[in-house]
This record gives structure tokens, C-alpha cells and sequence, in this order.
């Protein structure tokens, strides 16, 4: 509900306000540091809903899962696109002023969803294949030892990257290998990139990632025929109808590097990692894919243990901010019978990860890896959740939410699946030290998608011996 006059914005009631005890700055550098150490104290000092000063900026921040509706769906005073073009110009130096939102959803739409997604899945199986028989050769005797967040990241990196960019002829390992490595300085950069917060030396290391992954995307963006990929194709025939000029172009391939890239490594990592700090998670998930007589792929191939047991992982690790641009003054009708007016030129963020994610409320010991978190005790999924008595529409929101939800979330589960499925069924796979934690989180990537780990996780593997 947009407020349309004065009157009415005078008898509105505004979020608890908190400016923090910096002029301007406000509490950025804390709100920067830790976002969810931070909005966790504010909820305490303030409840599900208050507003903070940051750079110059009031930011309204929305912790009840229950309320969430009216700001997802409210597409006529909020706004995603401007911030989003704010973030694109800071990060890929990218501008698409003729840019249509809606033409490039139908494209991913397009292409990740329905029977595209098989020729994806098909595809990427066969990636996936010859990239774990390049990295993790079959003929190997001995065991290997690497960091499980390097192994899963490189991997299914190099995977994504063949089956979305590469087509037949870009598959020289040595340029995949450039690329990657290219890629993770850009990757570490990224989150001060957004914030407007490098050093002078990490500006260069930023500035010269991505013009050498520009250089080596070039390639991709000119391919033609079999060297190009359907979604790239399509992709890049709709930017060349948006008027974009070949310089733009590539940077928005890297764009979308990152969009399609920047999740799947990760979340295989934590999912993998805690499988194997959890023996009785990692026996429940190997016995059904040992069991399974057709390809965890196929559509008929039901996985309800890996299901749940990815959900929970994603639950603990994946921490997007969702945010909207106030374009005009809205009283927001909170679940609890509360009004609170948003004010035209703030921002409104939802920050799932504290609440319905990590809500004690909700999902008990909020913590703890349980990786039957998602089942009922027949085995069906659960998905009756509840808070202050109510049943939740959202009880976990690792990919967001409405009209801007992820489009790649089967295409991601499907590599996810076939990653784990490759390791499961053809390696033995054990931690270097059997009493192993899983790393902490990188606090800094709290609101950028899935958490990245502090440090690494030892393990070790080998091709399991045919019998």
C-alpha cells in the first residue's frame, strides 16, 4: 500500500530507528565486518524490524519470516533493479542502459527450466565426467590429500564453465585452469568490490582479474556454431539486440560467470563437508545412491535423503540479503497487526539467514547439522514449520524468494547431486584427520549468497578399486 499524502504519512509510524555513533558512516564498517553478528544484536535491541544508518544510506531491515510477502511481491513502490545496476557498474564495471529485466529472465527461464535443463543436465554429466577423470585420475594408486573447499570449488568451477561458456572447442584445460585462478582473486575481492571498501593494492589485483578474465572470456562471447553453448547463444543475441557494444558484452559474460558460478562450488563444499564430519549423515546418503539402478538425474529418481540432507546444509550456510529500493513512501502491514512506514529513497533488506534459517523458534539446536532436519519420520519431506504458533510459508529461503527467486535452483541441485553421487560412488573420501571440525565462516560474505569457509578442510581420496 503506497502512501499517497501527507496526512496519511504523519499518522504512519516509522521502524525503530538506530544511527550508530559515526556521522554519516553510521554502523557500516560494523554492519560490513559481520552482517549477521550485527542485525542479530539489533533484533535484540529493536525486534523483527528497525532501520540503520550505513554510508549515508537508512537501510530497514525485516527479520519476520511471516511479513516477508509484503515486501517480495510489492513490485510497484519496491524495486530491485536499481540496486542491483548499482552493484553490476561497482563490481563488472558493467553498464546496460537499454537493459530489459523481464527479456533476460525469459532467456534463463528459457534455458534452465524445462526440457533445456535435461540437454544442461546431460551435458554437464559429461563435464563432470571428464573433468574428475583429468583432476582425480582413475589410475591413481595412492591416496591425494586437498582442501575440500579448493577441490569442490576448482571442480565444479571448470564443470559449469565448459557447460555454459565453453561449447566443444574452449576446453583446453590450461585456459580453464588461467581462468579459475583469475576468477578466485576476483571472487576474494568481490564483497569490498560491492562495499567500495578495497585498498589501493587490492584496487590493481581487482582491476587486473578482470580485465584478464575479459581477455579470456573474449573467446567465448565471439564463438560460433558448436564452439558456442544454446543459453550463451541466446544469451548473447539478446544483449546484441539490447544495442550492447562488444566491450560490454564481455563484461557481462563475466557477470554471469559469477552469477551462475559463484554458489554451486561452495554449497558443495559445506554440503560434502558435512557429510563427512557427520558418519551417520554420510552412511544415510551413500546408501541410497549405492541403491539407485538409474542415473540420479533421471526425472523418475527420487532422492529424499539427499534432499533433506542438501537443504539442511544450504540452511546453515546459504545467507543472501534480499533487497528493495523504496520508490515511493509504503506502509508495510506487518504479520503481527503492526503498521510501519517505509520511506521513499531507503532501503529495505531481508535477511533470511537469521530468521526463519537460524531461528531457535523454529528449527531446534539452529546450529546443528541434522541432516533429517527436512523429514518426517515416514521419510516424506517435511515441510511444517511453525513460529508464534503459526505455520510458515518460508522456513528456509536459500534461494530466495518471488519474482527474483533463482532460476538456476534445479540446474544448481542437479550438479550438486551429480558432484556427490561421482565422489560417493567412485572415490573413497575421508577427512586427513578423522576428528576434524568444519571450518568457520568467512563473516565477511554474509548477505553476498552462499557463505565461503575461513581456511579449509582436509581430505584425502582415491579411485575406488573395481571389484
Amino acid at each position: 500500500e503506497c502512501v499517497r499524502n501527507l496526512a496519511q504519512m504523519e499518522s504512519r509510524n516509522e521502524p525503530p530507528l538506530d544511527k550508530g555513533l559515526i556521522p554519516w558512516l553510521g554502523h557500516a564498517l560494523e554492519f560490513g565486518k559481520d552482517a549477521s553478528k550485527f542485525l542479530e544484536r539489533m533484533k535484540r535491541k529493536h525486534g523483527d524490524i528497525f532501520t540503520v544508518r550505513a554510508a549515508g544510506r537508512y537501510v530497514t531491515v525485516l527479520l519476520d519470516p511471516h511479513s516477508y510477502d509484503q515486501v517480495i511481491h510489492d513490485q510497484d513502490c519496491l524495486d530491485f533493479h536499481s540496486y542491483a545496476k548499482v552493484l553490476m557498474e561497482r563490481i563488472f564495471q558493467l553498464r546496460l542502459p537499454n537493459h530489459e529485466p523481464a527479456k533476460e529472465k525469459a532467456v534463463m527461464t528459457q534455458h534452465f527450466l524445462g526440457m533445456n535443463l535435461c540437454g544442461l543436465n546431460s551435458s554437464m554429466s559429461r563435464h563432470m565426467l571428464e573433468v574428475a577423470k583429468a583432476e582425480m585420475p582413475q589410475n591413481q594408486k595412492d591416496w591425494k590429500e586437498d582442501g575440500l573447499f579448493n577441490l569442490s570449488y576448482s571442480l565444479l568451477f571448470k564443470v559449469g564453465y565448459l557447460t555454459l561458456f565453453g561449447g566443444e572447442q574452449n576446453n583446453n584445460c590450461s585456459d580453464l585452469a588461467s581462468i579459475y585462478e583469475e576468477y578466485k582473486k576476483f571472487d576474494g575481492l568481490l564483497t569490498k568490490m560491492a562495499r567500495g571498501t578495497l585498498k589501493s593494492y587490492e584496487k590493481k589485483t581487482a582491476q587486473s582479474a578482470r580485465q584478464r578474465l575479459w581477455e579470456l572470456l573474449a573467446p567465448a562471447r565471439l564463438a560460433k556454431g558448436s564452439g558456442s553453448t544454446p543459453w550463451l547463444h541466446a544469451y548473447r543475441r539478446l544483449l546484441r539486440e539490447e544495442g550492447v557494444d562488444n566491450e560490454m558484452q564481455t563484461r557481462a559474460l563475466l557477470l554471469q560467470l559469477w552469477a551462475t558460478q559463484g554458489n554451486v562450488g561452495p554449497a558443495a563444499f559445506w554440503m560434502l563437508g558435512y557429510l563427512l564430519t557427520h558418519p551417520e549423515a554420510l552412511t544415510a546418503v551413500k546408501t541410497e545412491m549405492e541403491a539407485l539402478q538409474l542415473s540420479p538425474l533421471d526425472s523418475s529418481v527420487v532422492t529424499p535423503v539427499f534432499d533433506s540432507a542438501l537443504d539442511e546444509a544450504l540452511r546453515l550456510t546459504a545467507a543472501p540479503f534480499i533487497t528493495r529500493e523504496v520508490l515511493q513512501d509504503k506502509v508495510l502491514h506487518m504479520a503481527d497487526g503492526q503498521q510501519y512506514l517505509l520511506r521513499k529513497g531507503d532501503r529495505v533488506c531481508l535477511f533470511p539467514f537469521i530468521s526463519p534459517q537460524m531461528d531457535p523458534e523454529i528449527h531446534q539446536e539452529p546450529q546443528k547439522y541434522m541432516f533429517n532436519r527436512f523429514l518426517n519420520e515416514d521419510g516424506s519431506v517435511k515441510k511444517d514449520f511453525y513460529k508464534g504458533g503459526r505455520r510458515l510459508k518460508y522456513y528456509s529461503m536459500p534461494w530466495g524468494a518471488g519474482a527474483n527467486g533463482c532460476v538456476g535452483k534445479q540446474f544448481a541441485i542437479s550438479t550438486m547431486k551429480q558432484y556427490i553421487y561421482v565422489l560417493l560412488t567412485n572415490y573413497d573420501l575421508e577427512l586427513c584427520d578423522p576428528c576434524a571440525l568444519m571450518p568457520g565462516v568467512n563473516a565477511s560474505r554474509y548477505g553476498f549468497g552462499m557463505l565461503q569457509p575461513e581456511g579449509d578442510l582436509l581430505v584425502r581420496y582415491r579411485p575406488r578399486q573395481k571389484l
